[in-house]
């Protein structure tokens, strides 16, 4: 499906569900420095991970409450938004710059979403992006302005995360630790609760058929868009047809008849119909119910002067063992 330039102003402008008030937060940043006073500390490690679940009970009450109810039911956005969460303004180092960029060492940001994360699951990463970090960032890279994916600063369509693999993860997490100059980059989500209805039954026929292969996203190497002709044709939607699950990325999802490529162009037009545009600012943590709400980018102008853009990402399974036969020693990178 070719990629076009969303037209944001049809998307709702919003901010946080909820914000933290200054003694949470200050609870939160006192957590997270515990994960964070050793000098061998490694976001990846098992036992830092283990640390990360310990604590996320001493977390204050309001976020603790907040993303309990939303893994129970992720309500008609499929979309969380908490500002106020600690990430160090004062420490930051400059945006990175290079490709690839991960978080390997413990910070406070990174102590954040590893504590969220085992809230809502466990963390997951996948070993052929970003090398499978638990804690990637998410920064524009020099360059890289046209590129599809997390490095890019052009328009970045509708997608579920990594919707081609076995086991996809339930939840995005992204935190803000710097917006763009100019507060206009957005992240668009459009929810299939709110979608649905918009679709014709000819349409949510086709989407709940297998008649679309979805290929890996360009984040996983040079290549990986290209389509895979041993992939195993999937259906869009699945599950409960009055409220099912996606699997989609405008870019890498190819519909294989022409009912499919009709009804994945209407599905996406439903997605600009509905959709929402999240400024955010330092401080704003996103929660995406990555089973029922597809999310995207609008465009910014980067100045590589390291004070751009600069998001942390977090991807996160409710069931761990259902992976088990990807993952090498019981960890939480899906090698396969």
């Amino acid at each position: 499906m070719p990629e076009t330039t969303p037209d944001t102003t049809r998307s709702s402008v919003v901010a946080a569900d909820r914000e933290l008030d200054p003694a949470d937060a200050g609870a939160c940043e006192r957590l997270a420095r515990t994960l964070c006073t050793r000098g061998d500390d490694r976001v990846d490690s098992p036992e830092w991970v283990a640390r990360a679940r310990d604590l996320w009970e001493d977390l204050p009450l309001l976020l603790r409450r907040e993303v309990r109810r939303f893994r129970r039911h992720s309500g008609p956005h499929g979309t969380l938004v908490i500002g106020g969460l600690p990430v160090d303004q004062a420490g930051l180092p400059a945006t990175p710059t290079v490709p690839g960029s991960v978080q390997r060492q413990a910070t406070i940001p990174a102590a954040v979403l590893a504590m969220v994360a085992c809230g809502l699951g466990e963390p997951l990463a996948y070993l052929a992006e970003k090398s499978g970090a638990l804690v990637q960032d998410v920064v524009p890279v020099p360059g890289q302005e046209t590129f599809h994916g997390n490095a890019g600063s052009v328009p970045l369509s509708f997608h579920t995360e990594n919707g081609f693999h076995p086991h996809p993860p339930d939840y995005v997490i992204f935190l803000c630790l710097r917006a763009d100059h100019d507060r206009i980059a957005g992240m668009r989500v459009a929810g299939i609760r709110q979608a649905l209805p918009l679709l014709t039954p000819a349409s949510r026929e086709a989407l709940l058929a297998s008649e679309f292969v979805t290929t890996p996203p360009p984040s996983f190497g040079p290549g990986a868009a290209t389509a895979d002709p041993a992939a195993r044709p999937r259906p869009v939607l699945s599950g409960a047809v009055e409220d099912p699950d996606i699997r989609m990325a405008q870019l890498v999802t190819t519909p294989l008849t022409p009912r499919a490529a009709a009804a994945l162009a209407e599905f996406g037009r439903a997605c600009e119909a509905t959709a929402r545009t999240l400024r955010l600012t330092p401080g704003d943590l996103v929660v995406i119910d990555n089973r029922v709400t597809v999310h995207g980018r609008t465009a910014f102008h980067p100045r590589y002067d390291g004070a751009d853009r600069w998001l942390q990402r977090t991807y996160v399974t409710t069931d761990l063992r259902r992976s088990r036969d990807h993952r090498p020693h019981d960890g939480h990178v899906l090698a396969r």
